[in-house]
């Protein structure tokens, strides 16, 4: 996307048009979802973007390419993490104009043809961390720290050179570790492992880069403190859906979900009250090894869409999550 980074704004439809299959398909967060070609792609989330977020760059912390474990060698996908930094020069979705720099946290996977064209996109975006920059906070009892999330502590998220095939296998095979250690804490239904648990695959000082309304940790004790454990008392009756494409290169694995679970909260997630609904959760997951265990986590959540489905529309109200608890304001 380097070329529709640099384009001028007139001519960023055509270089889009250029690089993207006939058949081009997007994927995008609340309030954009599914959109079918470049022009459906432009009008509705590309040009208000540009419009809004004036002077906008890519600061891109993570690339790297990998082929879809579950599609074999057929499919080859990119992905790519950082900030859009812009002006917030004009209102947003309903967001208010600050003329002051915004950083807006994107994960963007694309599915990259055998004609070298890009056939799928699914863009990620934290638009409540854009809020939270304008002066809306809509979580007042967020449980880890909101913050403009870094990129990787070592620097070396930019994969453009040919990487040993062996490394990628190791980190899959770790993630793949970590995995089946959630699934036995849900066999088991013990919802207060202790940090040794975790610190089979995990380094003791790692950081785990949550979604505004969550927000990020720091060390595994605090990381089962400020997230594991609400997310796993207050949510129930969790199915996992799968992933869309999982893929690795070198010490960098990133997967993400349409949706990748469907849980039911009990009260307390998110500020959120019991529910009956067994609502989607849409995530992206993105993790760096460090030798033999996992060192940083950036995940990515449509917490709107989240939302929306238990009647929550924080776009078209930001106080709602206040308003549940006498907080107005």
């Amino acid at each position: 996307m380097r070329a529709f980074d640099s384009a001028l704004p007139n001519a960023r439809r055509d270089v889009l048009d250029a690089h993207t299959a006939s058949d081009y398909f997007w994927r995008g967060m609340h309030p954009f979802y599914e959109l079918s070609g470049v022009d459906s792609v432009m009008d509705t989330f590309w040009t208000p973007l540009l419009n809004s977020l004036k002077h906008l760059q890519r600061r891109e912390d993570i690339f790297f390419t990998g082929q879809n474990i579950y599609a074999g060698d057929e499919q080859v996908w990119t992905c790519s993490m950082g900030h859009f930094m812009g002006l917030l020069d004009e209102d947003w979705l309903g967001i208010p104009a600050t003329r002051k720099m915004a950083f807006l946290p994107y994960a963007e996977f694309h599915r990259v043809d055998n004609n070298g064209k890009i056939a799928e996109t699914a863009l990620y975006i934290d638009i409540i961390r854009i809020m939270q920059q304008a002066g809306i906070d809509p979580f007042p009892h967020q449980t880890a720290t909101a913050i403009i999330q870094p990129g990787p502590q070592t620097h070396d998220g930019i994969l453009l050179d040919h990487k040993d095939p062996s490394e990628a296998s190791a980190t899959l095979e770790l993630v793949e570790r970590m995995v089946q250690d959630l699934n036995e804490l849900n066999v088991t239904g013990n919802d207060r492992c202790p940090p040794e648990f975790l610190a089979r695959t995990w380094k003791e000082d790692m950081i785990w880069y949550g979604p505004a309304g969550i927000g990020a940790a720091y060390t595994i004790p605090r990381y089962q403190e400020q997230h594991q454990y609400p997310f796993r008392e207050q949510l129930t009756d969790k199915v996992f859906n799968g992933h869309v494409t999982r893929i690795a290169e070198g010490n960098y694995v990133g997967w993400f979900g349409w949706p990748n679970l469907n849980n039911r909260n009990l009260g307390g997630f998110l500020g959120l009250p019991e529910s009956n609904i067994h609502a989607e959760m849409r995530v992206v997951d993105i993790y760096r090894r460090d030798g033999d265990k996992l060192a940083e986590n950036w995940v990515f959540i449509d917490i709107l869409y989240y939302l929306t489905q238990h009647g929550i529309d924080l776009l078209k109200n930001p106080n709602a999550i206040k308003e549940l608890h006498g907080r107005p304001d």
